[in-house]
This record gives C-alpha cells, structure tokens and sequence, in this order.
C-alpha cells in the first residue's frame, strides 16, 4: 500500500518536545535509573536480542511524516503472556515470548500494544472516561495520559509529545486528549531507527491486560473484536466513576519505600490524582512498594469486574480505519 504523507507531523510539534528531552536536569537524572537502576528500581536488561527494537522500514517513514500502511496503523509490539518478574528489572530482551496470536511480536517486560504513529498524530479517549493523571516519567514511557473508565477498566497513552486534558477532567469516547510523539529514553537510545508509536497499556481491576482474545479465551476488550476501530460515537459519556476506597490508598501510601513517590503521593490534590498515582507507580515501579502494598492493587475498586468490550482505538477516524499486524 502506498505510504500516506501527513503534513502536519512535526508542524505541530517540535523534535525537541516530541522526544521529551526537557528539563535537562530532570531526563538525565531519570535516564540514569533506567541504565543503572536506584535503591528501588533495578536496571533494566538488554542484549543482542534487543536489536529487533530497531525497525527502520517504519522508523523512517513515520519520522517523515508517513503512513506506512495508510489508514492501517501499524502494531509492531504485542503484549507478552510471559513476563518475567519485575523484580528482575524491566528486560527489553526477547528469550521468552508469546503474544495474543501465538507469535513473538513482544519482547519479554512489554506490557502493552504499541501503535506505530506519525509523531503529531491526535490520540483520543478509547473510552468514556475520567482524566486519572498525566504525567513524565522519562525511564517509564515519557509523557503519558491516564484515563479511568470505571467498572475497574483504566488505560493509559505513553510517548506523547502535548497533553490536551487536566486531571478530574470528564471526556468522551473518541474526544482528544494528546498529541503523540516519541517521549522517551526508548526514542533517545534508537533514535531514529526505532519507530514513534503510542504505548496502549490497559489494567483491569488493577492489574496489566491484553485488551485482545487468545483464541478460546476470555473476550477482546476491543468493542468489534480483534479488529479495533476508531469511534464513530463522539457523544458517548456514558461513564460511572471509580468509587475510590480511602483507605486502601492510605494503606498503599504507608507500604511505599521510595521516599519521593511516598512524597508525590501524600501530597497528591485530590483522590482522583492520588489514585491515578498510585496505580501508575504500583504498576510501573511495583519494586518500590511492599508486597502488601502489590496486593492491594485490586482492591483499589470495589468490586472484581469481569472483561468487557467496551475500548475503541485510540485515534481519530479522520486518521485510520484500523490495525495492520507485521508478522515476526
């Protein structure tokens, strides 16, 4: 299919803000806890195997404001069905993997889905939802959006350049909320070979999901299936918020071991931040938690909520009719 060229790439956006690279002081400092790891936060792991990482055949085209595959976005990393424990360090290795199809198109810590955009490109709500959180954690993802969509379904959109939503902020299905780009010391490292795309993480009831079905299992959480599409319903609010349990936050506060996340989160504004902290720092940096505080990821909700499909993908019709899967 012929590439599709978008003007508005990095017309929007500078490089400098599509990498994320500002502060200075504050990406060097976190670059370093990602190659070398903290007190809680072990280093993450990489070999020869990690090259698959480097994919100039989409790299290039995106960077250069194209569509590879058109109105296809292209998924050049599944979530893995074996991780290996986060206690290990986050492995950007491939030695044990399996995505959703039975293939290798994973590495083994990945955790999401990641979808292969221009940097410039709107990204929007895949659900009705509350604005969790936003936030820069340059080892962990760049900028990112938290969303929750109640009934213990949350999501989150990593690598962004531009956040277009506040925390406490009610958006609807298909609404904007960033524009993405490549924040990260993952473009930093293999710029620009590595491609731009948005890091898609979905948790139910506290915990990382594959929002697709393995054959036979338990339902997609994609509303047509494995085959996602962008939402032609911009007037979909419905919504019913998290009733968020104050006492099992301030039980996550007290089993936190790493002083400035303690910080961030006794000094969180409200509970919808407070929560939205908690649950990115339990599941992005769950080593600098007890294990009891890891255990009280699920009772963060008040009930244990069943897979639905109710997520759409998380970017705007005038931009893509789907998904395009690249064999590995």
């Amino acid at each position: 299919m012929r590439a599709r060229r978008r003007s508005h790439v990095l017309e929007k956006i500078g490089l400098i803000e599509a990498l994320g690279l500002l502060p200075l002081d504050r990406t060097a400092r976190e670059a370093r806890i990602a190659l070398l790891g903290d007190g809680q936060t072990p280093k993450s792991r990489f070999d020869l195997s990690s090259l698959r990482q480097l994919q100039p055949r989409y790299s290039v085209p995106l960077w250069l404001g194209r569509a590879p595959h058109g109105r296809l976005v292209p998924i050049t990393n599944l979530f893995n069905h074996r991780q290996p424990p986060p206690e290990l360090g986050w492995s950007v290795r491939v030695t044990d993997v399996r995505d959703f199809r039975g293939g290798t198109n994973s590495y083994d810590s990945h955790n999401g889905t990641d979808f292969a955009v221009p940097p410039g490109t709107t990204v929007v709500a895949a659900a009705p939802a509350t604005v969790l959180r936003i936030s820069s954690e340059f080892h962990r993802g760049g900028r990112k959006v938290f969303l929750d969509h109640g009934r213990g379904l949350a999501t989150s959109y990593n690598h962004l350049a531009r956040f277009l939503v506040r925390p406490g902020q009610r958006v609807a299905r298909g609404e904007p909320i960033a524009i993405s780009g490549y924040s990260g010391i993952d473009a930093l490292v293999g710029f620009p070979w590595t491609p731009p795309h948005v890091h898609f993480n979905v948790w139910l009831n506290g915990e990382y999901v594959d929002p697709f079905s393995c054959e036979g299992s338990t339902p997609a959480l994609w509303r047509t299936g494995n085959a996602p599409v962008p939402s032609s319903d911009h007037h979909d609010h419905a919504l019913e918020p998290t009733a968020w349990d104050e006492r099992v936050l301030d039980a996550i506060v007290a089993a936190c071991e790493h002083a400035p996340t303690r910080a961030e989160l006794e000094s969180a504004p409200t509970t919808i931040e407070r929560a939205g902290a908690a649950l990115m720092h339990l599941n992005y940096f769950p080593t600098r938690f007890g294990s009891r505080a890891r255990a009280l990821r699920a009772s963060l909700y008040p009930t244990h909520f069943a897979r639905e499909p109710r997520l759409d993908l998380p970017f705007a019709r005038r931009d893509y009719d789907g998904v395009h899967f690249p064999d590995r």
